[in-house]
């Protein structure tokens, strides 16, 4: 890999970083690098762990640093997930490397229209109404949301933030806090199985997971007015190329020329 790579790689880590602590859906972009890097899918999927399992480890350390959450609570309600993270991990580990990129090529063009949406603002708008009084159904939630982070991880953020703001009651401040605890518990032993299975490439996951440990950082202690209208647009960007890419539409409609 030439040396310019190596910037490419942690740049993109810096800027996943500070978008997934801030929001989420930092994979989307980091995901499709490494496979565009000529990592096959499935070890792209598992190598991409490493530098979100670093992200939320340093924003988790900075976020109970500011008392917004307690470990104690953050690891009772990361308990489901972390469960459903197993299974959907393993469920991974064991897909056709063309099926996983078409997985992820559909994926990604979902989460397009996802982004376009607006997400976080609509949970922003609902968080005043959310009731306080935690819903049975919460737990079931959550461990549907870690099924989906330990098959794929990507934009699991936004689904975490949407549970705890409109199932568990919490103000954004709080839920985001809690968002990357659990994503940190969850990723834990979700990498564990893609390790287990040789499906991590250490070189490219260290690097990414420096820049988005750096990443990380300033998004626990930066708020930039301007930040979420640019994000969006470069993720948006990013993701509609990336999926065209994937799902091989890039590459139909080249050979039409």
């Amino acid at each position: 890999m030439e040396w310019y790579m190596y910037l490419a790689v942690i740049a993109a880590g810096l800027f996943a970083g500070f978008v997934n602590t801030l929001a989420g859906s930092g994979s989307l972009i980091t995901l499709p690098l490494l496979m565009f890097l000529g990592l096959p899918a499935n070890v792209a999927n598992g190598t991409n762990r490493i530098g979100v399992l670093v992200q939320s480890i340093v924003s988790s350390v900075s976020f109970k640093k500011q008392k917004l959450f307690t470990v104690e609570e953050g690891l009772w309600m990361s308990l489901p997930a972390i469960a459903g993270a197993l299974l959907g991990s393993l469920v991974a580990v064991r897909i056709n490397e063309r099926i996983m990129e078409l997985l992820i090529g559909g994926l990604l063009i979902i989460m397009f229209f996802i982004i376009l949406y607006k997400p976080e603002q609509w949970v922003r708008e609902h968080a005043l109404s959310a009731s306080m009084r935690r819903r049975w159904w919460v737990p079931v939630i959550f461990f549907f949301i870690g099924i989906y982070g330990g098959f794929i991880q990507a934009g699991v953020g936004f689904f975490l933030l949407g549970a705890l703001v409109l199932g568990a009651g919490m103000d954004l401040t709080k839920a985001n806090a809690h968002k990357v605890f659990i994503v940190a518990a969850m990723t834990a032993l979700a990498l564990v199985v893609f390790i287990i299975s040789g499906q991590v490439f250490w070189l490219y996951g260290i690097i990414l997971a420096a820049g988005q440990g750096v990443g990380a950082w300033l998004g626990s202690r930066v708020a930039v007015s301007w930040g979420p209208k640019v994000v969006r647009i470069i993720l948006l960007v990013a993701v509609l190329a990336s999926a065209l890419k994937l799902t091989g539409v890039f590459d139909l409609v080249l050979r039409q020329f």
